[in-house]
């Protein structure tokens, strides 16, 4: 399993945090450690809104190119670029196994693959479902500043949404990291 990340425009050690955070969600899960190759977009500034600096990224790391599925997950201005890059990806052939976008708000958000969007707030949540969201979506409650949810999404409370018929489902409430391995773990074996 492949999972790329892609910052936003931040501090690098607030990606570096999730970073470490995600490699410990996934030595202490059913998660095979071996089996997720997680890799960081090392672009700053206005890179991370470049899909075809992500794409040149992606075919640099992957050996085996367009045969290895995709999981894209992206933070704030980062999204931009990711979801350019997601849709670049399919085009040359590649498969991506799903889309999480974290604070993506503004950005509009399709394609033919699984996308989840994890929020910060219920405002930023509603909002950016207006702009495309997939099922089982996640928003902070009690709210958090934007970037908590990135540097530590372990410390984070939040709802578990499906935005398809907009209730939450039972045992709704878990963390941001929590949310996220469930989706790793689903993700994983498809």
């Amino acid at each position: 399993m492949n999972i790329i990340i892609c910052p936003g425009i931040h501090e690098p050690e607030l990606t570096e945090s999730f970073r470490v955070g995600l490699l410990d969600l996934v030595s202490h899960s059913a998660i095979a450690p071996n089996y997720a190759n997680i890799l960081v977009y090392p672009g700053k500034d206005v890179l991370v809104l470049s899909a075809l600096h992500i794409l040149q990224f992606l075919r640099d790391c992957l050996t085996d190119s367009l045969k290895s599925p995709i999981i894209f997950i992206s933070f704030s201005a980062g999204v931009v670029g990711a979801i350019g890059a997601a849709h670049l990806w399919q085009l040359l052939g590649g498969r991506v196994k799903t889309f999480i976008a974290i604070d993506g708000w503004g950005v509009p958000l399709q394609g033919n693959f699984p996308i989840h969007r994890m929020s910060h707030d219920y405002f930023t949540h509603w909002s950016s479902c207006l702009l495309g969201c997939g099922q089982n979506n996640f928003y902070a409650e009690p709210a958090v500043d934007h970037l908590s949810i990135w540097k530590s999404p372990q410390t984070v409370q939040g709802c578990w949404v499906d935005s398809s018929i907009e209730i939450i489902p039972p045992k709704g409430r878990l963390t941001a990291a929590e949310f996220l391995l469930m989706l790793l773990k689903r993700y994983e074996a498809n």
